[in-house]
C-alpha cells in the first residue's frame, strides 16, 4: 500500500508540475497579429465580450488561457479605441487596455490656413472627415457660441500647432479640441503685462490683427515690425491697406488681385475701409499672435516685399520712400519702366 501511494503521490506532483507549466506556457503566450491592429473596446464590455473582440481580429485564440487569466487578475479594462502591436503577452494586452489611452493620431496644422484648408491635413490622418461638415460647423454661430468665443465663426480660433487626436474623433471634437487650444492661449496671454490688448479691446480683435500679421510675413523676426506698422495705421485712421484680406473675400489665395476685387465694398476690403475686419481671415499661430500684442515700436507706415528673394521688406516712415522702395522692388524682380 505504501508503494501504491508514494506512486500515486509521484504521478500527482508530476500531473501538477506538468499543469503548472503547461498553464504558465499558455498564460505567457503571445497573441498572433503580426502587425499593430486597431480595434474598440465598447462601453461595458465584459471579459468574454473582450476575447470575442480579439478573436474577431485575429490577435487571440485561446480562450482557457483568457479565461483563467481574467480569474487570477480580475482587471478592470477601460472602453475605447486601442492599436495592439504584433506579439503582446496576456498581461502587455491587459496592460494597454486598463490604461484607458485611446488611440491617437498625430496631426500637424501650420500656420496662417483659412479655415476650409485644415481639412486637407486631417484628412491624411482622418480619410472620413466631413469637409462640408467641417464647414458647416466652423460657419455655425450657434456653435462657435457654445464654445464660449467671441466670433460668430470659428476662423481664427483654430490654432495652428501638433495634435493629438483619438482615433475616433470626428469633426465637432477636432474643432472643440483645437479652440481650446486658442482660448487656453488667451489665457496665457491676458495675464501678460504691457500688451496691446486694451488697446485692441479684446480677444477677437487680437485675432483679427494677427491673421493680417500672419499673412503678411513668413519671416518670424520681421511680424512685430509689420505689427507695428498697422498699430500705427490703426491709431490715425489709416486703411490696413492689406492684401490678404481681398484675398480672404474671394478664397483667392494665389495669383494676381483684380480691381474689381480691390474695389470690393466688402467690410473685409481694408483696402477700401480703415479699422479691422469683422473678424480673422486665417488661424494665426503663436508667434504672430505676440508680435500683435507686443509689436515693435517703428513709425513706420508703409512696407512692400523686397523681392530679392530674401521674402523680406522695404520698410519706409512717408509715401515718397515707399515708392522708391516700390521702385526697388520692381527692378529686383526685373521689371523695366
Amino acid at each position: 500500500m505504501k508503494k501504491i501511494f508514494s506512486i500515486t503521490a509521484i504521478i500527482i506532483v508530476l500531473l501538477a508540475v506538468f499543469a503548472y507549466f503547461h498553464v504558465n506556457k499558455r498564460l505567457g503566450a503571445v497573441s498572433h497579429n503580426e502587425n499593430t491592429v486597431l480595434l474598440e473596446i465598447p462601453k461595458g464590455s465584459s471579459p468574454t465580450k473582450v476575447l470575442q473582440i480579439l478573436q474577431e481580429k485575429g490577435i487571440w485564440k485561446d480562450e482557457l488561457a483568457f479565461t483563467l487569466w481574467c480569474k487570477l487578475n480580475k482587471p478592470s479594462l477601460k472602453a475605447g479605441w486601442y492599436e495592439v502591436p504584433a506579439h503582446q503577452t496576456l498581461d502587455e494586452i491587459a496592460k494597454l487596455f486598463q490604461s484607458g489611452k485611446s488611440a491617437i493620431r498625430k496631426v500637424t496644422i501650420p500656420e496662417g490656413r483659412a479655415s476650409w484648408e485644415i481639412p486637407a491635413y486631417i484628412q491624411k490622418s482622418f480619410p472620413s472627415l466631413d469637409s462640408n461638415r467641417w464647414n458647416k460647423l466652423v460657419q455655425d454661430p450657434k456653435f462657435a457660441q457654445s464654445l464660449g468665443i467671441e466670433g460668430k465663426t470659428l476662423e481664427g480660433y483654430l490654432l495652428p500647432d501638433t495634435y493629438q487626436f483619438a482615433i475616433n474623433s470626428d469633426e465637432e471634437s477636432i474643432l472643440r479640441q483645437m479652440v481650446a487650444a486658442n482660448l487656453k492661449l488667451r489665457d496665457e496671454f491676458k495675464d501678460r503685462k504691457g500688451s496691446m490688448w486694451e488697446t485692441l479691446g479684446n480677444w477677437h480683435r487680437v485675432l483679427t490683427l494677427a491673421s493680417v500679421v500672419e499673412e503678411e510675413t513668413g519671416i518670424p523676426d520681421e511680424r512685430p515690425l509689420i505689427a507695428g506698422v498697422f498699430h500705427n495705421r490703426l491709431r490715425i485712421g489709416m486703411p490696413l491697406g492689406a492684401d490678404p484680406t481681398v484675398r480672404f473675400i474671394f478664397k483667392n489665395l494665389t495669383g494676381p488681385i483684380y480691381k474689381s476685387q480691390l474695389n470690393s465694398n466688402n467690410p473685409y476690403n481694408t483696402r477700401k475701409f480703415a479699422g479691422l475686419m469683422p473678424g480673422p481671415i486665417s488661424n494665426p499661430g503663436r508667434k504672430a499672435i505676440e508680435a500683435t500684442l507686443f509689436p515693435a515700436k517703428t513709425e513706420a507706415l508703409y512696407f512692400v516685399a523686397k523681392d530679392d528673394g530674401s521674402h523680406t521688406h522695404f520698410f519706409s516712415k512717408n509715401l515718397a520712400d515707399h515708392n522708391k522702395y516700390k521702385d526697388v522692388a520692381a527692378k529686383n524682380r526685373g521689371e523695366k519702366k
